[in-house]
């Protein structure tokens, strides 16, 4: 098992070697769509993977652990993950899916159901299962910020299984012509079946590097801001409330949600629950709307 270095040749990563084993082509294929992830380009000659992420201004140790945790499922020890660069891999891949991905299969699809001559309803009924399931994806991407941990894991469990389900539906149910044009339907099927299982494990691979390195280390440096605020102190529950706390309980009183919140302060959304749980603790107020009372009461804000 092969750990890669920041000075080892970045074309060595991306090229895999010269073991011609499935598993290899496999792997070579998935530090490919590691590397577009993070806006990569191709080109790199005999650079060495610290040279080019550097001039990719990404964080070759985040990316290295990215790539070992893909490979081999397991992350270095000691690594710090810069979360910059982990955000960034993580907005390409959600571009990935939603703008390439899913418009490919959806697509496919359609072109099979233009092709047949029979009454059925049933692929437009399957068109419609993709339209829900893409949508389900496109939700999730959209507030994954703000689930919980509990809330992220139990939604890529149902995200794996929809996509399951309509591959059964396909394989099991789909009626075809006994025409000229059934041969162009299956190949379009196939295919679509084909991107649809890509789909399915690439999206497993993005799922797992969510929770088992972007949770982690949002909960890290949301745990070490709070520190930094509350170093040294002793205070109990009745404690003043840092700045910090202050300025979040006005955006909460604005009406902002958790990621709204983390955008304008450059937090990261699970700093900003941490505060909020240190709020709740603090105030013994554990709704928006408390919260609101608590911040008109106390100046913070003004009832326009």
């Amino acid at each position: 098992m092969r750990m890669y270095k920041p000075s080892d040749k970045i074309y060595e990563l991306m090229c895999g070697g010269r073991v011609a084993e499935h598993g290899q082509s496999l792997m070579e294929e998935q530090v490919l769509q590691l590397m577009n992830r993070f806006g990569i380009s191709l080109g790199v000659g005999d650079k060495t993977i610290a040279m080019v992420c550097e001039e990719h201004q990404v964080d070759c140790n985040t990316v290295l652990a990215i790539i070992h945790y893909a490979l081999h499922k397991e992350i270095p020890q000691q690594v710090d993950i810069h979360i910059p660069t982990l955000h960034r891999y993580l907005e390409n891949a959600h571009n990935y899916f939603l703008k390439f991905q899913l418009p490919r299969i959806r697509q496919e699809l359609l072109e099979a159901v233009n092709l047949a001559h029979n009454n059925s309803q049933v692929p437009l009924m399957i068109i419609q299962f993709f339209d829900a399931y893409a949508q389900e994806i496109k939700a999730h991407i959209d507030h994954e910020n703000e689930y919980s941990y509990e809330q992220h894991a139990r939604d890529d469990e149902h995200i794996a299984n929809k996509a399951h389900e309509l591959k059964t539906l396909i394989i099991k149910y789909y009626p075809l012509d006994k025409t000229n044009s059934n041969a162009e339907q299956m190949r379009l099927l196939y295919a679509a079946l084909h991107d649809l299982r890509h789909f399915e494990n690439e999206l497993a691979l993005h799922c797992a590097i969510e929770d088992d390195v972007m949770l982690p280390a949002l909960k890290k440096e949301g745990d070490e801001a709070i520190k930094r605020e509350t170093r040294g102190d002793k205070r109990e529950s009745e404690e003043l409330l840092s700045a910090r706390e202050v300025e979040v309980i006005k955006y909460v009183a604005q009406g902002l949600s958790n990621k709204e919140i983390a955008d304008v302060m450059c937090l990261s959304a699970h700093t900003i629950m941490s505060h909020r749980k240190n709020i709740s603790r603090k105030l013994d107020i554990h709704s928006t709307a408390g919260l609101t009372i608590y911040a008109v009461v106390n100046g913070i804000v003004e009832l326009s």
